[in-house]
């Protein structure tokens, strides 16, 4: 199975037209999830502001169909190539069928397969390409810090390989549903498996983390002066731990086993009838977060956390809003609890003055370390860790920052 080495790079425009126009096309059916789902075009006409601020948010960048909108590598030539060596290389092109990457050895073409799904939008993309009824991930990925192509997370540095599989897994936390069948080639890799096209449902929408809303969809329709939302969930009525756990079916590492898929997972369930900790996955180093690190069990380590009533949603408050690296805005939030009044606010405030403490408790607090895998050239991705501790090297760094500065 694949393990879950999926990136994120930085964000781009993608116009609404179309992005209204996948969801208008697809509320002409039954949701492939079932009655009680109305899809998330059921959602604009009334939160029409909310959800075009939510496109731009690494939840819906999770995943996409691939097109010219969605897919950020260029395709021009002299920047369309990833040379894996003096013999071995692939390329990526445009067809009148769409996107493809085709590996060449030694100048000839070795296999060619198309862009059909593009994972992720952040720090970077992967993609996978549909045989028959089943997932493979493309051997070349995008690095959004170099925006560049790279070899793909997962795959060796010296041969160009088509055949990682991705299942579901994967697709429990990058797509909203997938309906699963019998695979087609089931012999042509141990533990396939197969999924229904037709019924896959990009990104993380709206129902993955509110809950099924046809209910909701048919009663705010017909009592339009309602005001409180009924049958929906809304996040701020989660208890803590249900809180912590809506977060967790995804972001708790990639090594968990799971009973059930992720898809079926809603607000108010029992993490544990989904998914089972493995004690190995606890992180015991900071340093090892990556981008499918164990975010929640470094958070559930930090001071801040077991000292108060702190969950994801402190920091991340909205997650229709992309404010991805607004160090600014995280400091407040930081700041909301470490104050003066409160008697616990930065030791080292008085060293670093109003401006530079307004900008650094995250930059010292929750320091970046790069990526063991997500590496393009020399120039590895660097990712926050989730472990809010008092780190003294970075403590160190912005120290002798502020001494050179004032030299």
């Amino acid at each position: 199975m694949l393990k879950k080495t999926l990136i994120k790079s930085g964000i781009f425009f993608v116009p609404l037209v179309f992005i209204f126009s996948q969801c208008l096309k697809s509320k002409k059916q039954e949701d492939p999830r079932g009655n009680a789902y109305a899809g998330s075009a059921a959602c604009v006409s009334c939160h029409k502001d909310v959800y075009r601020s939510y496109l731009h948010t690494a939840h819906f960048m999770a995943s996409q169909p691939a097109n010219s909108y969605t897919i950020q590598g260029s395709f021009a030539k002299g920047v369309n190539e990833l040379i894996f060596n003096p013999n071995l290389k692939v390329v990526m092109n445009k067809r009148d069928s769409g996107y493809f990457q085709t590996g060449f050895e030694n100048g000839k073409a070795t296999q060619s397969q198309r862009f059909d799904i593009v994972f992720g939008g952040i720090k970077g993309q992967t993609y996978a390409y549909w045989l028959t009824n089943e997932l493979f991930q493309l051997p070349v990925s995008y690095a959004g810090n170099t925006h560049s192509w790279i070899n793909s997370p997962g795959y060796a540095p010296n041969r160009i390989a088509f055949e990682r599989m991705i299942g579901t897994q994967c697709l429990g936390c990058h797509t909203s549903y997938a309906k699963r069948e019998e695979p087609d080639l089931p012999g042509f890799y141990s533990g396939a498996e197969g999924f229904s096209k037709s019924t896959v449902v990009y990104n993380i929408d709206c129902e993955r983390c509110h809950g099924p809303a046809a209910e909701h969809v048919k009663f705010q329709t017909g009592h339009p002066a309602e005001q409180k939302a009924k049958y929906i969930v809304a996040f701020s009525s989660l208890t803590r731990a249900q809180k912590i756990n809506m977060c967790a079916i995804c972001h708790s590492g990639a090594n968990n086993h799971m009973l059930k898929p992720a898809f079926g997972y809603k607000p108010q369930d029992t993490l544990a009838n989904y998914m089972r900790l493995f004690s190995s996955n606890a992180p015991t180093n900071y340093k090892v977060i990556d981008v499918h690190g164990n975010q929640t069990a470094l958070l559930e380590s930090s001071k801040c956390f077991i000292g108060s009533q702190l969950d994801c949603s402190t920091c991340h408050s909205s997650t229709h809003v992309n404010d991805r690296d607004n160090i600014t805005l995280y400091t407040t939030r930081c700041m909301s609890c470490h104050s003066k009044e409160s008697h616990n606010e930065c030791r080292l405030g008085g060293q670093l003055g109003p401006v530079l403490l307004k900008n650094n408790c995250i930059s010292c607090h929750m320091p970046i370390f790069p990526s063991k895998v997500i590496i393009a050239g020399q120039a590895p991705t660097l990712i926050h860790t989730h472990r809010i501790a008092i780190y003294p090297e970075e403590t160190r760094k912005i120290l002798a920052y502020l001494k050179s500065d004032r030299k």
